[in-house]
Formats: structure tokens, C-alpha cells, sequence
């Protein structure tokens, strides 16, 4: 009796000092999300966007609705001004104009406000912005395009939301989809035919999805390429690769190469023909800018050298040798000004994986595809 009366007192103690401690933590999370919430700017569209990818990592599933679909409205339509792009021909691509979403991101912040919905117990929402996702890939706007890697998130969270139906129907266009793209492994098409074949059986995933991020998009790179490039005359490439395609028994990899094609096509004839003329009339114009620091800096050494010539009687001075090392300098920026100018916009969602994994499997040590991965994050 008296072990009994003594172990009550503890038992409360401890359930009083776990209940202090998940406030305090809750209370930690929550100034977290005050402070990103602070940060974000619509004026600042990358920022915005990067910092939406925080908020979501971090748990702040209110950020992320509120802010992520103001930035759905108001990054979504380009408006054309005549003025702008008039004058963006004579100065770096982007500087005038706001970055608008590519349709990869509008339909990756789909995603992001449905998965929010869905951690928050919001199945409805959750629903409707899928439906959105869908509606995004197919909208033909001011930048266009279905992808393979919005299809395979779709598909999962409509089965997380008890709508196997409306997944099959994003496994089936991925199915389509990957036997088209020649980059993507073709195991990922067998895949989905699988995923079909099984709701088509009525079998439903008993663990239930799981969804993964892994590492970061890689920085873009670019230089001039006036021969075998048909995105105008800039070869743009990732400074480092993507991790490779799997598919395993519980789940599949799927890299967001698909993403960077966007970008590396961004000034594509066929994609963007307003953008692809404007880097082509921005070429003289930037060689012109470029030879202003050159035909500037020899004229530097000749006046220089020719004054020294004058007042030294010929014989030479430190005026010449100062002209020289001043002129060659200002020469020397003449291809910073070119390169300058001729930069391609090449702005983007910076924070997104570098590649996801969906599975089944219950614990990710059980995943194939996840092995080696480092930087995984849980998603869903």
C-alpha cells in the first residue's frame, strides 16, 4: 500500500515534467515560426520561395498556407510591359522584370500547401490543392509543362487521402509520360504500371506512403556556346550531377533532372521566343558595352606612354609604365562587362530536393533507394 502511494507522486511528477517539456519545445517551434514568417517578402520572390521550403521543414504548416498561397497568386501571371522588355535588351536578362514561377514550381507549391493541409488534418484543402497541382501541369500559361516528378508526389498523396482513383490517374500519365523522356530510367515506368495494377486489385498501401527529400538542388552554371546549342547561345549545366533513378520492391527514386531542364531551356526559340530574341539583340549590345573598357584602356597606354615620351624627352618614365599597368587593367574588364551583360535569367527555387523518394516501406533503413542518400529528409 505504502509503494503504491509513493510511486503515484512520481508518476505525476514525470508526466508533469514531459507535459513542461513538449510546451517548451512546442513554444521553441512557434517563435521559429514567428521569426521566418518575419522574413518573408513578396517583394522578394526567391526569398520567399526558399523560405517557404524552411517553413515547411520546420514544421510551420501555417507559414506555409498562409504565405504559400499568396505567393501561388501573385508569382503566378507574368505582365508584359513594353517599356521593361524593351529596356531589358540593353541591360542583364531579369533586372527589370519579377520572377515569375515555372510551372514545375507552381506545381511544387501545390504540393507543399496540400502536404501542409494534410499534416494539419485539413483533408479537404488538402484535396483542392492537388487538384490545383493537376490543374497547373496542364494549364498552358506564360511557361508550360507536365513533369514526372509533380505526377509521382500527386499520386501518392491522393492515396494518403483515400482517393486511390484520382492516384491512378497521375500513375498512369506518369506511365505514358516516362516512356517518352529518354533521361528518366524506364524501370520507373514498369513502376507505375505496378501502382496501377494494384488499385486496380483494390489493394490499398497498409503502412501507408512515405514520402522523402533528398539533398539540395544543384547551383546552375552557364557559359556562351554559339555552335550545337539550340537554347539560343548559352549552354547552361548543373555544377554537379543528380543522383540516379531507382525503383526497388517498396519504392522509387525519381531526381529532379526534369526541373533543371526548364532552367537550362529557359531561352529556348520553342519554349520562350520573347526571351530568346531578347538574348540575341543583348549580344552586339553587350560587345558594344564590352569594347567601351578596352578602346578606354589602350587609349590609356598610348596617351600615357606618348605624354611620358613628351615630357621625359624620350627617354622614358614611370608615367609610361603606370599607363600600361592602369590601361591593361581596364582592358581586363572589358569581358566582365560582356559576360555581365549577356547573363541569362536564370533565377529559381533554390531550396528544393535534389531528388524524392516515395515508399512503403516502414522503417527507411527498409528502402533501397534510400540507402546511401545522405541529407533524406521525411517529408510525409
Amino acid at each position: 500500500m505504502w509503494a503504491r502511494r509513493t510511486v503515484r507522486p512520481t508518476m505525476w511528477a514525470l508526466i508533469i515534467l514531459a507535459g513542461c517539456q513538449s510546451a517548451t519545445l512546442n513554444e521553441r517551434a512557434g517563435v521559429g515560426c514567428v521569426e521566418l514568417a518575419n522574413q518573408i517578402t513578396l517583394s522578394d520572390r526567391i526569398l520567399t520561395l526558399n523560405l517557404l521550403s524552411d517553413a515547411f521543414s520546420q514544421g510551420c504548416y501555417g507559414t506555409v498556407i498562409d504565405y504559400g498561397a499568396k505567393a501561388h497568386s501573385a508569382f503566378r501571371h507574368k505582365t508584359f510591359s513594353v517599356l521593361k522588355e524593351t529596356a531589358s535588351m540593353f541591360i542583364p536578362d531579369g533586372t527589370l522584370t519579377d520572377y515569375v514561377l515555372e510551372s514545375y514550381e507552381r506545381g511544387y507549391l501545390s504540393f507543399l500547401l496540400s502536404a501542409s493541409y494534410f499534416k494539419t488534418h485539413k483533408t479537404q484543402d488538402a484535396k483542392v490543392e492537388l487538384r490545383q497541382l493537376d490543374h497547373e501541369l496542364f494549364t498552358p500559361l506564360y511557361n508550360y509543362g507536365e513533369d514526372p516528378v509533380n505526377l509521382v508526389l500527386s499520386a501518392v498523396m491522393w492515396e494518403q487521402l483515400g482517393e486511390p482513383s484520382e492516384a491512378r490517374v497521375d500513375w498512369l500519365r506518369l506511365r505514358d509520360q516516362v516512356g517518352a523522356l529518354r533521361d528518366l530510367n524506364v524501370n520507373l515506368r514498369t513502376f507505375a504500371e505496378f501502382q496501377m495494377d494494384r488499385i486496380d486489385r483494390a489493394q490499398p498501401i497498409q503502412s501507408g506512403w512515405q514520402i522523402y527529400g533528398i539533398g539540395r538542388f544543384p547551383q546552375v552554371d552557364w557559359n556562351v556556346e554559339f555552335l550545337g546549342s539550340s537554347n539560343g547561345y548559352f549552354r547552361v549545366s548543373p555544377k554537379r550531377g543528380f543522383v540516379p533513378a531507382c525503383v526497388s520492391e517498396t519504392g522509387a527514386r525519381i531526381s529532379t533532372r526534369n526541373w533543371f531542364q526548364k532552367i537550362a531551356t529557359r531561352h529556348n526559340h520553342a519554349y520562350h521566343p520573347l526571351l530568346n530574341m531578347q538574348s540575341w539583340i543583348r549580344l552586339p549590345v553587350g560587345i558594344i558595352y564590352g569594347l567601351v573598357p578596352m578602346t578606354a584602356g589602350a587609349g590609356v597606354v598610348v596617351g600615357g606612354c606618348v605624354a611620358d615620351a613628351m615630357l621625359s624627352e624620350g627617354r622614358g618614365g614611370a608615367l609610361c609604365q603606370l599607363s600600361i599597368v592602369g590601361g591593361v587593367a581596364l582592358m581586363a574588364k572589358g569581358p566582365e562587362v560582356i559576360e555581365g551583360t549577356l547573363q541569362p535569367d536564370l533565377r529559381h527555387w533554390e531550396r528544393i530536393p535534389e531528388a524524392f523518394v516515395v515508399t512503403w516501406a516502414a522503417d527507411p533503413i527498409q528502402e533501397p533507394c534510400l540507402s546511401g542518400m545522405r541529407g533524406a529528409q521525411r517529408m510525409i
